[in-house]
């Protein structure tokens, strides 16, 4: 599975893998447990992971999520060492480490906390996600 085939819908928690298209939107199936399906039309706010970046005080103004999950992965591992739940300070100071240059004013604790819980869901039903990608590194070297 890859971002591509993973997304989230305004006004509902977690995160839903995108099944196939149907007559009137795209079928979606929940990342959870219930493994729930329905059929997200244009009325719902539909958002591929693969599309979303978070705002950063740098040149290009943001940064892919991949990249950040990726980096998140790399540096924590199974273990993030906090959880949605956490102070607000903990989740900032937790965001700063891992994206130093995030744009403070329009990144809010609220998004914070959805990329934990993303992680942890991710972690669990789509593990793949953080590897790299094949071939790459022999490609970086031959070059």
């Amino acid at each position: 599975m890859k971002l591509e085939d993973i997304a989230t819908i305004s006004g509902k928690g977690g995160l839903f893998k995108i099944l196939k298209p149907a007559k009137s939107g795209v079928i979606l199936e929940s990342m959870d447990d219930a493994k729930t399906k329905l059929v997200a039309t244009a009325h719902h706010k539909l958002s591929v992971l693969s599309e979303i970046s978070i705002y950063t005080t740098t040149k290009e103004g943001t940064a892919p999520l991949g990249d950040i999950l990726k980096k998140m992965n790399k540096e924590f591992g199974q273990d993030l060492g906090l959880d949605s739940d956490a102070d607000n300070a903990e989740l900032k100071s937790f965001m700063k480490s891992v994206l130093p240059e995030y744009d403070q004013d329009r990144v809010y604790v609220s998004d914070i906390k959805k990329l934990v819980r993303w992680y942890d869901i991710l972690l669990t039903n789509a593990p793949e996600i953080f590897a790299e990608p094949s071939g790459k590194a022999e490609d970086e070297k031959a070059s």
